[in-house]
């Protein structure tokens, strides 16, 4: 299977074309900015005064930070030691995903959505979290991509959707999301971005009665989703999806089909703009995939399920 997926992802074609009515990843880039420009104090008109010397900028560069600007000691703590609760990972995947939905609406398909939390749960019934309530949507966008939030918030777009063929792949996608929750990707990038708030953040921008979880992280989501986790995440994610896949009865194969089809899409298809935003490319997990599975899978007889797999009208 390992030089099957290696030929899989030298031999793939690219081509050209496709539009997108829904721009998800430009929504979520303009977030990004919006959050992370709006407690800038504004910047001081142009003058002879601020055009100092090299060697004065550099004077200014090493001296203290200014009045409030100090190191927050209890956050430093939580970013080097502290570990997030389950209430404060539910917390900050409810705000994540609420954005993500004010933007996005989900499909308006009873059976679509109940077909897709059904799998979905089974699948994360293998996963080993019975602590995580678990929530499955498929997102009303063209666009082919797919989310995940701490928490247990997983939802797929209708563009990715009707890539699959079987239930089997999808099970493989949703398996991919359920791994980034159980392995806590997106609470570790929380984390070192609670690191580097640490280290000079002034204590006055913390508002007043705002949860003090969920506090200055609005941004950091909206972050984490329009460019992605680390490339290691994302690998890891595609190997615990199969797994997870292949302890529910499904062929571990359906994710890779996924990621075959998903490389075989025009080059500058508008649909996976977003999606080579925040993945590698497909080939890459392909090739990543062969390497760390090397056979290990090949005597799984799993089952597609094709005959149940629900289509989108």
């Amino acid at each position: 299977m390992k030089i099957k997926l290696m030929l899989l992802a030298v031999t793939l074609v690219s081509f050209s074309g496709g539009a997108a009515a829904f721009d998800l990843g430009k929504f979520l880039e303009d977030r990004v900015k919006e959050e992370l420009n709006k407690d800038k104090p504004p910047q001081p008109e142009p003058s002879q005064t601020t055009k100092q010397a090299p060697a004065a900028s550099q004077s200014a560069a090493a001296s203290p930070p200014p009045a409030g600007q100090k190191v927050d000691a209890a956050q430093l703590g939580f970013a080097l030691f502290g570990e997030y609760s389950l209430e404060e990972e539910n917390r900050i995947g409810s705000q994540i995903s609420g954005n993500l939905l004010g933007a996005v609406q989900l499909v308006r398909d009873d059976k679509l959505q109940n077909y897709v939390n059904l799998v979905g749960h089974w699948v994360a019934l293998q996963s080993g979290r019975p602590d995580v309530t678990w929530r499955f949507g498929v997102l009303d966008t063209e666009d082919i991509n797919a989310f995940a939030a701490p928490g247990g918030y997983i939802f797929v777009t209708k563009g990715l959707y009707r890539l699959l063929n079987n239930e089997a792949d999808l099970a493989g996608v949703l398996g991919h999301e359920i791994a980034h929750v159980t392995q806590k990707h997106h609470l570790k990038v929380l984390k070192q971005s609670s690191l580097i708030g640490a280290l000079g953040q002034a204590a006055s921008r913390k508002a007043q009665g705002s949860d003090p979880v969920v506090q200055n992280l609005i941004g950091n989501g909206a972050e984490i989703m329009a460019r992605g986790l680390d490339k290691n995440a994302e690998y890891e994610a595609d190997r615990v999806g199969m797994v997870y896949a292949a302890r529910a009865g499904y062929t571990p194969w359906g994710l890779p089909g996924v990621l075959q089809d998903m490389a075989g899409l025009p080059a500058k298809d508008s649909r996976t703009g977003l999606l080579y935003k925040t993945h590698p490319h497909p080939a890459d997990r392909l090739a990543a995939l062969g390497e760390a599975v090397d056979g290990r899978l090949d005597a799984v007889r799993g089952k597609e399920v094709a005959d149940r797999f629900y289509r989108i009208r």
